[in-house]
């Protein structure tokens, strides 16, 4: 269970060898062209995120995946990328550092819908997805991980479409709170 509200960021970070057992496909709506290796969640996040899209589905909203797990390797690519191409001072404020990034646990997911064209911009909080996602999601285990105006706390711009897997109890007692998991975990 402890695994599940691991803190992982800037300052917390994953080793290059660490990769869940238990990955397997999230049976979700993914965009158009999702990669296999993106569709990778943990199994009991898996589990909870088909639910999460199912009661979504029900109240008419379509959600997709975007992006899953992600290796040690190819975060530290997309890291290197962006400071190439974007410069440090972008690519610290967004972009996480190789064994920084929870998509490396398995827990994460990136969320967008149709309506945005399934890009992952700031936008999707305005939609009827983002807000669905917004109200909802912790109901399924899941938090909004970059939550706006905790940027200073998190050390992330905020991203209403990342939703992280905590299990429910935890994603309950922190979205009732409002606090996110570097506040949880200083207490």
């Amino acid at each position: 269970m402890q695994f599940y509200h691991i803190l992982v960021n800037k300052e917390h970070r994953l080793g290059r060898e660490d990769c869940p057992a238990d990955l397997e496909e999230a049976m979700i709506c993914f965009a158009p062209e999702t990669e296999p290796g993106k569709r990778l969640l943990r199994k009991e996040a898996a589990r909870n995120l088909k639910e999460m899209f199912q009661r979504a589905e029900e109240e008419g909203l379509y959600l997709a995946g975007v992006s899953g797990y992600r290796s040690y390797e190819r975060q530290e690519e997309i890291y290197q990328n962006s400071l190439l191409t974007k410069g440090k001072a972008h690519t610290e404020k967004y972009i996480a550092p190789p064994g920084g990034s929870e998509h490396q646990t398995g827990l994460a997911m990136d969320v967008s819908c149709q309506e945005m064209d399934y890009e992952l911009e700031e936008e999707f909080e305005q939609t009827e997805a983002g807000i669905w996602i917004q109200k909802n999601a912790s109901l399924f285990g899941f938090i909004l991980r970059y939550p706006k105006g905790r940027e200073n706390i998190t050390g992330y711009a905020y991203e209403p479409w990342h939703i992280r897997y905590v299990t429910k109890d935890l994603a309950f007692y922190l979205t009732k709170m409002n606090l996110t998991l570097e506040e949880y975990w200083a207490y």
